[in-house]
């Protein structure tokens, strides 16, 4: 079955995206341009996926994006990550070699830039075996790429879960991007849909996308083409270019009192989800 799946981040999912008002959810519906639906067939949306990573941001901003995560407040002070950002790679490397996975983490991030693949590596891989949620995420970036190690999928959904498992939504949405496609795991839609949505409710824009896809599509999800426009407007309102430019074929199959009833719907959970945020 084809479906629009279509993956425009990671790297870029690294970083923390900026919520957009929630007012914009209804600007959105009238400043779209109607574009054809286009689909992709989902064995290759994930290679697909790769391919627009690297046209659109490098590797080296990822990772210098990847202390922005949420779950930096469980390793450092504020303060102690600002200063982790100006340290020198001789600093850098003085708190790794106290064996600080948090400094590892940030070192392999310098050492990657300089294009040390291997060294980062090893110490994405110190970090990661401490549990530093990053450095997880990071080392199976390095196996899903080949990138300083030999290309390993099923490696590659190793840490990724490792990183799932800790809350780090980005790993989530690879790991559904795993169970989708078969890459390093037995396809299995359920699972998907499960991590796609763990990934969702933290804001992931293209995981929200991806569950009005499966809505849309009926994989995994019971088909509701109501449920499937309340995510493609949240995914939109949260940056995911995809969705916006699939709206309009989708506002084609619903009543204006079904498309009143996914907006208002839509940016319910969208002010829900900012208020979480405020909170934290």
């Amino acid at each position: 079955m084809a479906s629009n799946f279509i993956i425009t981040q990671h790297p870029a999912n690294w970083q923390k995206y900026p919520m957009k008002n929630v007012h914009y959810l209804l600007a959105t519906l009238a400043t779209v341009i109607v574009l054809a639906f286009f689909s992709v067939a989902l064995t290759n949306c994930k290679t697909r996926a790769k391919a627009e990573k690297r046209e659109t941001e490098t590797f080296e901003e990822t990772l210098a994006k990847a202390g922005q995560s949420e779950n930096e407040k469980d390793d450092k002070s504020a303060s102690e990550a600002e200063q982790s950002e100006t340290d020198t790679l001789d600093e850098a490397r003085a708190k790794a070699d106290q064996g600080d996975a948090e400094a590892q983490f940030r070192l392999g991030v310098m050492l990657d830039k300089e294009e040390n693949y291997t060294e980062a590596h090893e110490l994405f891989r110190k970090a990661a075996d401490q549990k530093n949620s990053h450095a997880q995420f990071a080392l199976g970036y390095y196996y899903d790429y080949g990138t300083g190690v030999e290309k390993n999928e099923v490696e590659a959904a190793k840490w990724y879960r490792k990183a799932a498992e800790q809350g780090e939504k980005n790993a989530q949405y690879e790991i559904g991007l795993s169970y989708t496609t078969g890459e390093g795991l037995v396809k299995n839609e359920s699972e998907a849909m499960k991590w796609f949505r763990k990934a969702a409710v933290q804001g992931h824009a293209d995981a929200l996308f991806n569950l009005g896809v499966c809505h849309a599509n009926g994989m995994g999800l019971v088909r509701n083409d109501l449920l499937a426009y309340q995510w493609y407007l949240l995914a939109s309102a949260n940056g995911c270019e995809s969705a916006r430019d699939s709206l309009p074929a989708l506002e084609e199959k619903l009543t204006a009192v079904q498309r009143e009833e996914g907006q208002r719907a839509a940016t319910e959970w969208q002010a829900a989800f900012e208020e979480r945020q405020a909170q934290k």
